[in-house]
């Protein structure tokens, strides 16, 4: 049977009071009287309850952490990053990942509420405001990460995915190619962002994209195989694709080794996000760098500030991504 407090105060010889006293690091307590109540709630394997911590308006220590998709090496790394800095500062996170639906995302933030989590961060677009309506009638601290809804009142943590896309599309053209395709989670707001970029980019070295040449396609491996498939099985193939994550551009080298296309010989592949998947790609991926690690700890301190102070104002930080160059880039020029 689960030990409680009362197990715990009658084998120390104190009152319940003391107990929770030491739990909760409050109170005057000699540090002998602390030291034995500590031993026996190790020798106990007394785990306090979070739950009972939230109904007396104590913190739970305890993060909601929302992603679209686990599976995605960018939000598995995010997940990561965010774990070790609520460790360094005694806080536990609850990973939610939502498959991309929006009964799961619903589901979950009922279940975090529920759960009397202390702060919330979430990687996914909300399709529907009654959620964080009832976020903000509880006064639950909110930070919306890589994503930038205006309906939404929140801090924002995120990259300059326009500038990301615009560095891809000036590193292509750099490398001599004119004919280009890009694979992009158009319904998603980083993934358009991107697009854009990448558009702007071509549009100042004089190149038009040609709109049969932009896939939509969620970053998962199935929807990637297809939109792979889609570009390869064309008659007049582009000499470069950008994927708006490095998981879709793993899968389309991987599909065209399938269908007998070289990389980077045949097509030039670009990604983003710069992930594990980038490094341990043959041949390796060049990418435009998401700082992941930087991310997550502007994530954690804006929203910890947010729970010690609910009051005040929401900030909006925009982090600048960077080129990384491997080999999955032909320069056209030097061939000629």
């Amino acid at each position: 049977m689960k030990p409680t407090i009362y197990d715990v105060a009658e084998k120390a010889g104190v009152s319940i009071a003391t107990v929770s006293k030491v739990v909760n690091n409050t109170g005057r307590i000699s540090d002998k009287t602390r030291k034995r109540v500590t031993e026996i709630m190790q020798q106990l394997d007394y785990q306090p309850s979070s739950v009972a911590a939230a109904l007396t308006g104590k913190k739970t220590f305890t993060i909601g952490v929302l992603v679209p998709d686990i599976a995605n090496p960018f939000f598995a790394e995010v997940a990561r990053a965010l774990e070790n800095n609520a460790r360094e500062t005694g806080y536990a996170i609850i990973l939610c990942s939502t498959d991309y639906q929006r009964e799961r995302e619903q589901e979950y933030l009922e279940l975090l509420l529920k759960k009397q989590v202390d702060g919330i961060i979430m990687a996914t677009e909300p399709k529907d405001m009654e959620p964080f309506r009832k976020l903000n009638e509880r006064h639950v601290p909110l930070l919306m990460f890589s994503v930038d809804h205006l309906a939404v009142a929140a801090n924002v943590v995120t990259t300059d995915n326009v500038r990301g896309g615009y560095l891809a599309g000036h590193y292509l053209l750099k490398k001599g190619h004119r004919r280009l395709a890009v694979i992009a989670e158009k319904n998603r707001q980083s993934g358009h962002a991107r697009l854009s970029g990448f558009q702007q980019a071509l549009s100042d070295g004089g190149v038009e994209l040609d709109e049969e040449l932009i896939i939509n396609s969620k970053s998962t491996i199935k929807e990637a195989q297809q939109a792979a498939q889609r570009l390869l099985a064309m008659e007049k193939k582009p000499t470069a694709v950008f994927t708006v994550t490095d998981l879709i551009a793993v899968v389309f080298i991987n599909e065209a080794r399938k269908a007998g296309v070289h990389i980077p010989e045949d097509i030039s592949v670009i990604g983003f996000d710069n992930t594990i998947h980038a490094e341990i790609a043959d041949p390796g991926l060049t990418t435009i760098a998401q700082p992941i690690e930087e991310l997550a700890r502007y994530s954690f301190n804006q929203l910890l500030q947010s729970i010690e102070k609910p009051n005040m104002p929401g900030h909006r930080i925009m982090l600048s991504p960077e080129l990384v160059e491997r080999a999955s880039v032909k320069d056209l020029l030097t061939e000629k």
